[in-house]
């Protein structure tokens, strides 16, 4: 199946990328995605006990994909990420 495609204003083809995986043992739960996200994709919940391996007890959050589906394929959330926590990929059309 062929990726989920559009054009820019210009004319110019584009093929949005989707959040497919937030790395929790990476995310550092500072809330940016949730506060770019234009579709509630993210939900911040309490970090599970096998993920603060090697945290400290400060950073009792991270971020979570609540709404995976409803993501528009923008990368807001990867542009704003300090610590590249999100995996991003085409998306075939679904019927």
């Amino acid at each position: 199946m062929d990726p989920i495609t559009g054009l820019t204003r210009g004319g110019t083809a584009w093929t949005p990328e989707f959040v497919l995986e937030l790395d929790g043992k990476k995310c550092i739960g500072c809330g940016r995605c949730y506060k770019v996200c234009p579709r509630d994709v993210f939900d911040l919940v309490e970090r599970d006990d096998d993920m603060d391996d090697d945290l400290d007890d400060d950073n009792m959050m991270v971020m979570t994909l609540a709404n995976a589906l409803d993501c528009i394929g923008c990368g807001a959330c990867s542009r704003v990420c300090p610590k590249d926590c999100h995996t991003h990929g085409a998306s075939p059309v679904m019927a």
